[in-house]
C-alpha cells in the first residue's frame, strides 16, 4: 500500500482508552483486550489523585466511570453532582469499580476492574512486551492540566518524576491541548510530545509557533478534510486523529467502515479507535486491495 502518511508506513491504529468500545475504558481488560486484537498504540489518559499519584482516567471526576455514586460512604464529599478525582487519596480510588459509561455498550464487564494507576499501566506494558517479545507503545494524554494545578497538584511534575526510569521495554509518547504544560514535559523529559487541537484550534499557528520541539499533532478527525495534514507534514510533524467510534459514526460517513476509509486515505499516521479491531481489518483490508 502506497499510503500518504509522514513515514509512508501503514498508519497506527491507536486503542482509545484501551478497546473502550467492549470493555470499560482505561481498564486492564480494555487494553489486554487492544494488544489482543492487534492495536499499535494503547492511549491512557491521566489525571492525577489528592497525594499526587497518577491515575489513567479521561474524567476531572469519577461519577462518570466508576461505581461511586453507589457507594455511600464517599456521598458527603459529591462537589456539584461529581466526585473530584484530586479530592480522593489513591487507596480511595483503588477500591472503586470501574463501570461503562457509553450508553448502548456492554454492561457485563462492569465493576470487574478497578482504576489502573499509571505506575500499574507501566509494568503492565512491561510484562505485555516482554511475554510478547515486542515493546509495547503508550501514548498518555495530560488531562486538564492548568485545572488540577489551581487546585493544588501539578500533574506535569508528577508525569515527570514518573517517567524518570521507564522500563527499556516501554515506548512513551504524550499528548496534552495544554502547550505551555506540554513544554513543560518536554523540556523536563524529552519524550515525543504531541499537542492536541480541536476542530477549532488555529492549526496554522500552532505548526509555525510550536513546530521545532513538536513531535506532532493530535487533531479532531473534521480537520482530515483540508490541508492541515500536508502542512503538519511539511513542517516534519505526524497527525494523530481522533476519535473513531463504530457506535457514533462521523457525520456525512454511510458507516464506520467507509470513515476509517476516508481517514486513512487522507494521510493521517494515526487514528484513535474506541474499537480498534475494526480500524485494523479495515486497515488489512485496504493493503490487500490495494
Amino acid at each position: 500500500m502506497r499510503w500518504r502518511t509522514l513515514d509512508g508506513q501503514a498508519p497506527h491504529v491507536i486503542a482509545h482508552r484501551g478497546a473502550s468500545g467492549p470493555r470499560p475504558e482505561h481498564t486492564l481488560g480494555a487494553y489486554e483486550l487492544a494488544l489482543e486484537q492487534g492495536a499499535d498504540i494503547v492511549e491512557p489518559d491521566l489525571v492525577p489523585s489528592e497525594d499526587g499519584v497518577l491515575f489513567a482516567r479521561h474524567d476531572a471526576g469519577l461519577a462518570r466511570s466508576t461505581d461511586i455514586a453507589g457507594r455511600g460512604e464517599f456521598a458527603a464529599q459529591r462537589e456539584d453532582g461529581d466526585w473530584p478525582c484530586d479530592k480522593f487519596l489513591a487507596e480511595e480510588i483503588d477500591g472503586l469499580g470501574a463501570i461503562q459509561p457509553f450508553e448502548g455498550r456492554a454492561k457485563q464487564f462492569d465493576g470487574r476492574w478497578s482504576p489502573l494507576r499509571w505506575s500499574t499501566v507501566i509494568e503492565w506494558a512491561r510484562e505485555q512486551a516482554r511475554a510478547r517479545d515486542a515493546r509495547v507503545l503508550l501514548y498518555p494524554e495530560i488531562k486538564h492540566p492548568a485545572h488540577f494545578a489551581e487546585r493544588g497538584v501539578d500533574p506535569v511534575q508528577c508525569f515527570a518524576d514518573s517517567v524518570v526510569e521507564l522500563p527499556p521495554e516501554v515506548e512513551v509518547w504524550v499528548q496534552c491541548f495544554d502547550a505551555d504544560a506540554l513544554r513543560r514535559v518536554h523540556e523536563a523529559t524529552g519524550l515525543r510530545c504531541c499537542l492536541g487541537l480541536d476542530a477549532d484550534s488555529d492549526w496554522r499557528g500552532a505548526i509555525a509557533r510550536h513546530r521545532t520541539w513538536l513531535g506532532g499533532l493530535v487533531a479532531a478527525k473534521s480537520l482530515l478534510a483540508g490541508p492541515m495534514v500536508e502542512a503538519a507534514h511539511a513542517a516534519g510533524l505526524r497527525v494523530d486523529a481522533y476519535t473513531f467510534r463504530d457506535d457514533r459514526v462521523g457525520a456525512g460517513h454511510a458507516s464506520i467502515e467507509a470513515e476509517l476509509e476516508w481517514a486513512l486515505a487522507s494521510g493521517a499516521d494515526a487514528l484513535f479507535c474506541d474499537f480498534p479491531a475494526t480500524a485494523l481489518a479495515v486497515r488489512a483490508r485496504l493493503a490487500v486491495a490495494s
